[in-house]
């Protein structure tokens, strides 16, 4: 379980400029599923997701994964949880340019120094799973949109997290590709994994793939807080 208890996040908190990004959200997400965050640009989607994925902190309020709180973890043991229980999927994907498929999707599992090999057989295991094993040698950016797409899942895969977090996925895809997308995180959702999407698109957020549907407004929760 994901439980959150009165998260609320500040930019420039003191400033003339402050603001409140999450005002006050307690919800319960249970392990395993596709959980979408619902709401219009400046809802805090993004914001509320970061948190959750201990890219950064909440200004109050705590986070538990499975009963252990993880919001005020000292900054190398956040990390690590972070590295061991997430993968990431950014909206402007964030393939480095001049690398190749594969180098970016074995990048993440660097710092885990694992065998290279075995990395190299994981990373185009991904590739083949995803329909892009094609494309391993090629430039990042000679990738279309929709395979793009697909580098960014594998990449987000390749230390075999629980949990996927991916920021609004189709907002720089077309209907067809954006449908593909989520039969990808279909796949992952049938493997075991937890995937949390947020979205303003109805094409993910009315798709019957979705478990859950949780909805943000200027950073406050609509409806309850359980799924």
């Amino acid at each position: 379980m994901i439980e959150l208890d009165d998260v609320r996040k500040a930019f420039n908190q003191g400033r003339p400029n402050e603001l409140w990004a999450v005002r006050g959200v307690s919800l319960n997400l249970p392990l395993k599923g596709l959980h979408v965050l619902k709401g219009p640009s400046g809802s805090g989607k993004t914001t509320l997701l970061a948190m959750i994925g201990c890219l950064s902190r909440p200004t109050a309020g705590r986070i538990r994964l499975d009963g252990r709180l993880i919001s005020n973890l000292p900054e190398r043991f956040m990390t690590e949880v972070r590295r061991a229980t997430f993968g990431f999927v950014f909206q402007q994907f964030n393939l480095i340019r001049g690398l190749s498929v594969l180098d970016n999707v074995m990048l993440p599992a660097y710092p885990l120094a694992p065998d290279a090999g075995e990395l190299r057989r994981r990373a185009l295991a991904l590739l083949g799973r995803f329909g892009i094993a094609a494309r391993a040698a090629h430039k990042a950016e000679w990738l279309s949109g929709g395979e793009a797409q697909r580098a960014a899942v594998c990449r987000a895969m390749i230390n075999d997290p629980r949990i996927l977090i991916a920021d609004e996925p189709t907002a720089n895809l077309d209907s067809q590709r954006s449908q593909e997308l989520l039969a990808v995180l279909g796949e992952l959702v049938a493997m075991g994994k937890t995937v949390l999407v947020s979205s303003h698109d109805p094409l993910v957020f009315e798709s019957a793939g979705v478990s859950h549907v949780v909805e943000l407004h200027d950073g406050r929760l609509l409806g309850g807080g359980s799924c």
